[in-house]
Parts: structure tokens; C-alpha cells; sequence
């Protein structure tokens, strides 16, 4: 019956690639053009924010290497790991996702991000999706993060912890903004409900483009305070140059 009724809906709505507008053997895939124009992410990479080296390091690809910033200010957060560029091609598949409620590719996309780092979730005892504030997951009637956290809790197995970390205040957008208008924005914007529940725990973040990493950072730092041993960020999309669009 659900392959009657499935053929049915590919009658009326017609899967087509979200990226080229071809028509594909099913919902949830990509055309080969689609596939083609995405930037995958790969090492050799920076071992702590993520960030693409254009060659390995002089040591070997084997060696764990830093980007500049990381090692002038490292993050909060113990390791980033992302399996996509976020550009012009991308960005149409998160805004979509985020804006859209288009959700056909979501095991897609969590089955890249558990092969872009599957030692951070290994290692992990929870998920913890980023939190929105009510109101913001009220106009938008859902949290992406949390959408991406329950898809890789399918594939892993891994428990998603939605409510030990809270939003507590509505931060302004921060499409467009600088890195310390980012930084300020996210100043006490969360808490940690449980803090027993985190001590001594490896956890994983789980948002849809890491940016600036104020966000991150602004999680990260509260997660630590309440004792966490380990916490990783993963997230769909990386922004690669300073000079990229932001969301």
C-alpha cells in the first residue's frame, strides 16, 4: 500500500534535484550535475576548527596540524568537522532546509556528516542540537539542529539530549554581522538546565553552518562549565572564506 500511494505522490509531485530542478528517480537524491557542483570537505584539514589546507603539512598528511586563528585563539569546543563547503551551491541546500521545511534530504545529510567525523561520534555519550529561542521555534515551527541530531541518532544510535541546553534569551539575527557583533550577540545567551546530566561527558554539537563559531563557542563554554569533559561541534556547512555570504 505505501508503494502505491508513494507512486501515486511522485505523480503529483514529481521528485526533481533541489539543486539543478531535474527530475530524479526519487525524493531525497541529487542529479549527477547536482552532486558534481557541491564542494565536499576532506583533510587535509586544520585538527581543531576543520578548515581545508589547500596541501598537507610539511611533517606528513598523517600529522595534526592548526590553522592560524585556532592557534591564536582556540575554541571553546574541542574539534569541528563539516562535510560541506558553505557556498552558492550549498547555500541553497540549508536555506531550503532551515527556511524552506525542505526536509527530503536530511538522512542524506546526516549520513555525510557521520562520515565527515566518525571518531567525534564514537567517542560521544549524546547529541546536543543547538537550541532555539521559543520564539524563534515558534514562527519557525522547528529546530534544524535538532532535526540533524535525530537523523544521526538514527544512524549511530546515540541519544539525543534536546533539553539540557537552553536558549534562555532571543538573539538578534546574525546574518551579515561581523565576528565581535557575533560574539557580543551570543554573550549569556545559554544555560545548561542539568548539569549532572553533562559532567564528565563527551558530547557533539550538532548545527547546520559553523561561521564565525560564536555560537559554538557560546555552547561550548557552558557545556565546559558544567563539567563536560569533551565537546565537539558537527555540522553540515562550513563557511571557507571570510568573504563568504552568511545566513
Amino acid at each position: 500500500m505505501d508503494r502505491i500511494w508513494n507512486g501515486l505522490a511522485d505523480l503529483v509531485w514529481p521528485p526533481v534535484c533541489p539543486l539543478t530542478g531535474a527530475r530524479v528517480a526519487g525524493h531525497g537524491l541529487l542529479s549527477q550535475p547536482g552532486w558534481s557542483a557541491l564542494t565536499f570537505l576532506d583533510d587535509p584539514c586544520c585538527h581543531t576548527c576543520g578548515l581545508p589546507f589547500a596541501y598537507p603539512g610539511a611533517s606528513g598528511s598523517e600529522a595534526r596540524h592548526a590553522c592560524a586563528p585556532c592557534l591564536a585563539k582556540p575554541p571553546r569546543y574541542d574539534g569541528a568537522r563539516a562535510p560541506l563547503a558553505y557556498d552558492d551551491v550549498s547555500r541553497g541546500l540549508v536555506l531550503g532546509f532551515k527556511h524552506g521545511s525542505r526536509h527530503e534530504l536530511i538522512d542524506r545529510f546526516a549520513n555525510w556528516m557521520e562520515l565527515a567525523a566518525p571518531d567525534y561520534l564514537a567517542q560521544a555519550d549524546a547529541l546536543i542540537p543547538v537550541p532555539l529561542h521559543w520564539r524563534r521555534l515558534l514562527a519557525r515551527r522547528y529546530n534544524q539542529s535538532a532535526l540533524l541530531a535525530r537523523a544521526l541518532s538514527r544512524r549511530t544510535g546515540l541519544p539525543v539530549w534536546a533539553d539540557v541546553l537552553l536558549r534562555r534569551k532571543p538573539t538578534p539575527s546574525q546574518a551579515g554581522q561581523s565576528a565581535g557583533a557575533r560574539r557580543r550577540n551570543m554573550a549569556g545567551a545559554f544555560r545548561v538546565t542539568e548539569p549532572q546530566r553533562v559532567a564528565g561527558k563527551t558530547l557533539v554539537l550538532i548545527d547546520d553552518v559553523l561561521t564565525t563559531g560564536a555560537t559554538a563557542n557560546a555552547c561550548a563554554r557552558q557545556l565546559k562549565r558544567a563539567g563536560a569533559k569533551t565537546v565537539y561541534l558537527m555540522t553540515l556547512c562550513r563557511v571557507v572564506r571570510t568573504s563568504d555570504a552568511t545566513i
